[in-house]
């Protein structure tokens, strides 16, 4: 289901000693024929073709990911899964990226296609430069120096970290070239020739374990969470990830100094979105994001959150969301239901179809947003197959039990819920293979056809002038 694969791509005159070419290599006019996808003979790209990458539906060894249009346009999510990151077999790169405005969808595309490459190249020229100062013996003392200054201001960031974690010598280098890459690549989208990110941008969140080392890296509302085990060997989620929300008290105190404004629509009163000063417009309902340069001089910023965390035998999985999937979905359902799919591919598929469906129960008048998730299994599935082992008999006995708490329930259901909420109360009363099926995709909801729901880009008329409208938004920056 749309893995990714590796191309050979031969230029005319060049031969190869690996592959003989055939009639169907070339053309008529002996021109080189491109790849071509799978399905729809459509063109593979030049991004698609890297090996160990997963962008699509899909799923390896160790992980899964899923993404569905809602009922909004355009899918504006975008996934990655990229394992031998930096050419080491211990190391795996994901992230999740929720693109908004009118070519959010490009914009994310673009970020999931030059974020690990540039953070790659970036790691790359911080060890060439450690390497370098260890040789020479003047720039040694400066060098000490400057890393002095660095681990201070770390070891502040320790104070506000309640667990007081010792960080390994791998996360500064890495937080720094996460830094500097999130850095580069808003610049770079700044002057894109194709992409206008004057109102469209993406959020992100992502990861990178090495080894047991897990750096995670947020901007936006996106968010990362952690399926481990407790002391009594219950599955428990824990959040990695902060929901950079306009309304958390530090980003809007610095929303509000850089003269932007933070305030929610009365028609929404729980969700907060970033004005400008002087018009009501874009209304952002996120307090960073990649592009967005409309906002970026009232307190809109692109620097990621990043987090590090030590992972331990009790950790099982992870995984990686767009906002569609946690506005109607808690840590700990969508834990449970990934923990309780058929198999490690169904998983993140299995996470989405029940958010599609969770979105119809909660908000019946509202447009479901996209869902996006990619899944990270952390131990071996031999390992998980010994542990469910330990779970059967309690499976087993409440499926022994079953037929007489069904009866009980539909009784109740049927004389407390009214003919008129026949939908609903058959949506409630599904089970979990029910849910994930894919027998009810076809099926309307003609309830979808209302309101928008947490749009994180509100289509407000720009309060511009026509000199204004007919110039470059780069101008005004």
């Amino acid at each position: 289901m749309g893995l990714c694969h590796s191309v050979d791509r031969k230029e005319p005159g060049e031969t190869s000693t690996t592959t003989a070419s055939t009639a169907e290599d070339t053309l008529g006019s002996g021109r080189w024929r491109r790849p071509r996808g799978y399905k729809g003979g459509g063109e593979v790209e030049e991004t698609q073709q890297v090996l160990d990458r997963l962008v699509s539906n899909g799923s390896s060894k160790s992980a899964c990911l899923y993404t569905q249009q809602g009922k909004k346009g355009t899918n504006q999510d975008a996934m990655l899964v990229f394992q031998n990151f930096c050419s080491r077999d211990d190391t795996v790169f994901c992230g999740v990226f929720d693109g908004h405005g009118p070519f959010g969808h490009m914009v994310a595309k673009k970020v999931r296609d030059t974020l690990p490459f540039t953070l790659s190249t970036q790691l790359k020229l911080a060890s060439e430069s450690e390497q370098i100062g260890v040789a020479n013996e003047e720039e040694e003392e400066g060098q000490r120096s400057e890393s002095v200054t660095i681990v201070t201001m770390d070891e502040q960031w320790c104070e506000l970290n309640p667990n007081g974690e010792q960080f390994p010598e791998m996360y500064l280098p890495l937080k720094h070239a996460l830094l500097k890459s999130c850095q580069q690549i808003d610049k770079e989208l700044k002057m894109h020739p194709t992409i206008d990110c004057f109102c469209s941008g993406t959020t992100s969140v992502t990861l990178i374990k090495q080894g047991e080392d897990l750096v995670v890296g947020n901007i936006g509302d996106s968010r990362a969470v952690l399926a481990t085990r407790d002391k009594d060997n219950a599955l428990v989620a824990v959040q990695l990830t902060v929901d950079l929300k306009p309304d958390l008290p530090s980003e809007s105190a610095r929303i509000q100094k850089c003269k932007g404004r933070v305030f929610a629509l009365q028609d929404e009163p729980e969700v907060a979105r970033v004005w400008l000063p002087n018009s009501n417009s874009p209304g952002l309902a996120m307090a960073r994001a990649f592009g967005d340069f409309c906002l970026k001089d009232y307190g809109l910023i692109s620097v990621p959150d990043i987090n590090y965390r030590r992972l331990t035998e009790r950790d099982e999985f992870i995984i990686l969301a767009s906002d569609g999937v946690w506005d109607v979905l808690s840590n700990k359902e969508a834990v449970d239901i990934v923990a309780s799919a058929p198999s490690r591919s169904t998983a993140a598929r299995a996470l989405v179809d029940t958010a599609v469906r969770s979105w119809r129960i909660k908000y019946p008048t509202s447009k479901n947003d996209d869902c996006t998730v990619v899944c990270l299994f952390l131990q071996d599935s031999s390992n998980v197959v010994k542990e469910s082992h330990k779970e059967d008999s309690v499976e087993s006995v409440s499926i022994s039990n079953k037929e007489e708490e069904e009866d009980e329930i539909v009784q109740v259901k049927e004389e407390s819920i009214p003919k008129s909420c026949g939908i609903e109360s058959k949506m409630m009363t599904m089970t979990l293979a029910e849910c994930i099926s894919v027998a009810q995709d076809d099926e309307e909801w003609s309830a979808l056809e209302g309101l928008t729901r947490v749009n994180s880009l509100l289509s407000i008329p720009r309060l511009f002038s026509g000199e204004l409208r007919s110039t470059s938004w780069r101008k005004w920056l």
